[in-house]
């Protein structure tokens, strides 16, 4: 995939003020780890997650409400107006209802409606890449001239089931399949897309390259199933050993692909935003595609893994933080369960 015409105009975030820690998700943990002598300390250890945020309880927002929340800053960064939109994505894989699309609440919430293409995009942690794809092809053809990719995470309720499901069957096999749910977190995000002159924006969309393996899409689950007293619940199980096995592998691949495509060396690549899912999962990754840990900026100590918000949440701050500059080449690195893997570039 390759464009000549579309401009990332802005990036922003938008995330809860509570703060809710490792440790204390571990205090909630007692039978669990009574069950088999673990010591306190064990997920943060193995995940280099300190804490993470979480939207609150009361009073509920909706995932429409935040992804809104997010795209109002970033369209007032953007200097474009809701009604210069010619598509709102939404690509949370926390959605308000089956239909209609969380799109719909988002879009009226900003005042989009006419011509506009509104509709929610699924791919699990890739979604708001893919939306990002659906946007510059949109702008590249001509069809639109901006576009806007949001999404919603929220962490609370698979991880609050989790540490249920965990207490009442304390083995080692459940806490191997739940230790990665345990570094959820929760937040939105936006993304402003727009053709090349319509905005004031110099960081410009170059390409991408997607890669699947789906014969892996088993390894990481997280859905609906028949609970002990026939009972519909959500459950997330997630076989973190294998997902790095075969999603690093494939995240090599596709780097050499992504390079290949881009006509970019390794060494061109300034900086690099990754998927934050956790300490191991980083190390492994950069290593294996050569990148300098000093290239890439991380959130996953402070905010975990929050899904597809996780990769412009990341490069909001490091935009925030200066930790990109003018005129660098930028590489977004997603993969999400399925196995799905997705690159973009951006020359800053």
């Amino acid at each position: 995939m390759r464009w000549s015409n579309v401009m990332l105009e802005a990036v922003a975030s938008e995330l809860p003020d509570e703060r809710v820690s490792t440790r204390s998700l571990e205090a909630r943990l007692g039978p669990l780890y009574d069950a088999l002598h673990l010591q306190a300390g064990q997920v943060e250890a193995l995940t280099g997650i300190i804490e993470r945020r979480m939207w609150p309880t009361s009073p509920r927002r909706s995932m429409a409400d935040c992804a809104a929340a997010a795209a109002k800053k970033a369209l007032d960064a953007s200097g474009i107006a809701a009604d210069q939109l010619g598509a709102v994505l939404y690509a949370g894989v926390c959605r308000d209802n089956l239909e209609p699309a969380t799109a719909c609440a988002v879009a009226e919430a900003l005042g989009v409606a006419g011509d506009a293409i509104v509709a929610d995009v699924s791919n699990a942690c890739l979604g708001v890449l893919n939306g990002m794809v659906d946007v510059a092809n949109r702008i590249e053809l001509g069809q639109i001239d901006a576009g806007l990719v949001v999404s919603a995470e929220s962490s609370r309720e698979i991880v609050d089931a989790t540490i249920t499901r965990l207490n009442a069957e304390p083995t080692h096999e459940r806490f191997r399949l739940g230790l990665a749910t345990l570094t959820g977190g929760s937040g939105a995000t936006a993304v402003v897309l727009t053709r090349a002159g319509f905005g004031d924006s110099e960081h410009r969309l170059v390409g991408g390259v997607a890669l699947a393996e789906p014969k892996h899409h088993r390894i990481c689950r997280w859905g609906p199933t028949q609970g002990l007293l026939g009972e519909t619940v959500n459950v997330m199980d997630t076989d973190a050993s294998q997902v790095l096995e075969h999603g690093v592998a494939l995240g090599a691949r596709t780097w050499e692909r992504f390079l290949t495509e881009l006509g970019w060396r390794g060494s061109d690549v300034d900086r690099v935003i990754c998927h934050q899912v956790g300490a191991g999962h980083r190390t492994e990754v950069l290593a294996t595609i050569g990148v300098d840990e000093s290239k890439d900026f991380s959130t996953f100590q402070t905010l975990g893994n929050m899904g597809t918000a996780s990769v412009p949440v990341t490069l909001a701050h490091a935009q925030a933080q200066g930790f990109i500059r003018a005129g660098q080449r930028v590489g977004l690195l997603g993969i999400g369960s399925g196995l799905n893997c997705l690159m973009l570039g951006v020359h800053w």
